[in-house]
């Protein structure tokens, strides 16, 4: 079984600092993507839970998509929430990608390291 790093050199956090990992990586039909949050140009993007996490997501699709995997793909979900009160609001967006094949998923409230209120990472699976 061969391993396929996705986005391994190159990429970039807040302020462009490099980062030392892949944005995925993908093995024996399985892909991880790494957790995103809702950054555009290695920048967090203002704004409320429900705009963070409908980006946050998106950016989880794109790194996907270039992966070879779509949405019906999704097999489970993380979530980290940096406030219980933001779960309701989640959730609706979550529905809004989700609601015809929804996947496992886990959901936790913590801080992240970077200044965002979400982080979501998925795990894909397509039989090769």
């Amino acid at each position: 079984m061969s391993i396929r790093r996705i986005g391994a050199a190159g990429n970039q956090g807040t302020g462009g600092q490099p980062l030392p990992f892949s944005r995925a990586v993908e093995a024996g039909g399985w892909l991880k993507v790494s957790g995103q949050t809702p950054m555009r140009d290695g920048e967090i993007v203002e704004g409320g839970i429900v705009e963070q996490s409908r980006l946050a997501i998106e950016n989880c699709l794109a790194i996907m998509e270039e992966a070879g995997y779509g949405l019906e793909d999704v097999v489970h979900v993380s979530v980290i929430l940096t406030d219980a009160r933001y779960f309701t609001s989640f959730n609706r967006v979550f529905s809004e990608f989700f609601a015809g094949h929804p996947p496992a998923r886990i959901c936790a409230v913590a801080d992240l390291v970077v200044d965002c209120k979400v982080e979501v990472d998925i795990t894909c699976y397509k039989a090769p």
